[in-house]
């Protein structure tokens, strides 16, 4: 491992990548605005800049060369026009983070999707991710680098918020902490993965310069895939109590609060259950080892730390849908 730039460099997975490849004896570089308040490692080195930018985005390495590039923060095809600006002939490898959601909601008949899927989103964020793939992909034709692309699917670990099915940073695990009752849409048997950043970032470090990764695309999940009653059973043993559920209809519950749940309108109403077959034969160091019960309470306890833990009394909005559930005829369950 030699000399690697971060385009991101301390968001939750970029994180773990930059513990990882130091670790590795890489030279590590991130480039970001500076504003977050995660330190950087000793020896890291930093680039300040804001890639909306685009002009001193690409300046920022007319004069660089590094031999892997991870691009942890390009959301358009614009940006990823820029980023080939920046980096063709200035690095052997691209690495870019694209995205599960670029699969869309489909089912594939032997159930877990595999990089043979065709990309077909349903969001916005999911089109710009395929955008983004297919800007990289002429480049890596013309020769401007090698390209490999990662997509990961739910990921989770310190520094952020622990998603539940309904939103992202929700008050749900307050409440299952309280012992009251949450609500879950559909009757809990929908598949969901999730990946732990540090399972996660194994799969972004030693891919870097390995060729047999050249030129192609992955899912950077781990083996562990649930039913929504299992995610809610093993995050509530991370906190040391069972979980209550209501079982409701999703379009339902979009309904209540449009705005609020579209993180479920979006990504995890769906089928979401990804195969990482291809990624293990091509990278043997993706071995997951940070289960879903024990990576949840490293998470939970972390958003405590950090005063991120939202406390469900404050959050009227949600138990006025509770209460419209249980008086339609919504059960409460154990998960």
């Amino acid at each position: 491992m030699r000399n690697a730039l971060i385009v991101g460099g301390t968001g939750l997975i970029s994180t773990a990548i930059t513990k990882q490849l130091l670790a590795r004896g890489a030279r590590v570089t991130v480039y970001n605005r500076g504003q977050s308040a995660a330190a950087l490692p000793d020896g890291v080195g930093h680039i300040a800049g804001d890639r909306t930018d685009r002009a001193a985005f690409v300046q920022a390495f007319e004069r660089e060369r590094f031999d892997v590039v991870f691009d942890m923060i390009c959301y358009t095809a614009e940006q990823a026009e820029d980023s080939v600006r920046a980096f063709q002939g200035r690095c052997e490898q691209l690495v870019f983070c694209s995205s599960a959601v670029v699969y869309g909601a489909k089912m594939p008949p032997h159930v877990l999707v595999d990089e043979q899927c065709p990309l077909e989103p349903v969001n916005d964020y999911g089109r710009s991710k395929v955008a983004c793939e297919t800007a990289f992909r002429r480049a890596a034709e013309r020769g401007a680098f090698a390209l490999t692309i990662l997509r990961p699917a739910h990921t989770y670990g310190p520094g952020c918020a622990m998603d539940d099915q309904l939103e992202s940073d929700g008050s749900t695990w307050d409440r299952v902490a309280r012992g009251v009752p949450v609500l879950v849409a559909g009757d809990g048997l929908g598949l969901w993965q999730s990946t732990h950043r540090d399972d996660c970032a194994r799969l972004f470090s030693h891919a870097a310069l390995s060729t047999k990764t050249y030129g192609e695309a992955y899912n950077a999940t781990g083996d562990e895939v649930v039913t929504w009653r299992d995610y809610y059973r093993e995050c509530a043993r991370a906190l040391d109590t069972r979980a209550h559920v209501i079982f409701v209809p999703a379009r339902w519950l979009i309904a209540q609060d449009p705005e609020r749940f579209s993180f479920l309108a979006q990504v995890s109403r769906f089928h979401c259950a990804y195969s990482p077959a291809k990624a293990r034969a091509h990278v043997p160091e993706l071995r997951p080892q940070v289960g879903l019960e024990a990576g949840a309470r490293e998470t939970f306890a972390d958003m405590r730390a950090r005063g991120a833990w939202r406390d469900s009394r404050d959050d009227a909005a949600y138990q006025r849908i509770v209460d419209r559930a249980l008086s339609l005829g919504f059960e409460i369950e154990e998960a």
